[in-house]
């Protein structure tokens, strides 16, 4: 399971270990105040708890994947299921947060 912490950009070597998994679908999680983003591995919740293990907060953190095939970004997560913060869905209902998100994601991976 390779789950890659992207520093600047998506660099080839960030995607040949983020495609491990699931080849041209890749699990993204950013943290949208920080603008930090981790990509690849079996579940968002990997990604997340790095995030976290570097000191993001639990309520800036989102999940989504990316089909590098087709360049779709999608925002639908198990990690984005929180009531407390108003989100009852595995899609990220806010849309500033989701905005926020894919601006920073297609940043990221040069979209």
């Amino acid at each position: 399971m390779a789950v890659v912490k992207i520093k600047e950009g998506v660099t080839k070597e960030d995607l040949k270990r983020a495609r491990e998994e699931y080849g041209d679908f890749i699990k993204v999680v950013v943290d949208i105040n920080k603008r930090a983003m981790v990509i690849g591995g079996e579940w968002h919740a990997d990604a997340e708890k790095m995030l976290l293990d570097s000191g993001s907060q639990q309520e800036n953190i989102w999940g989504g994947s990316v089909d590098l095939s087709t360049r779709a970004i999608d925002v639908i997560a198990l990690i984005n299921i929180r009531p407390r913060h108003g989100n009852d869905s595995q899609e990220i209902l806010d849309l500033k947060v989701k905005e926020k998100f894919i601006q920073i994601v297609k940043e990221k991976f040069n979209f």
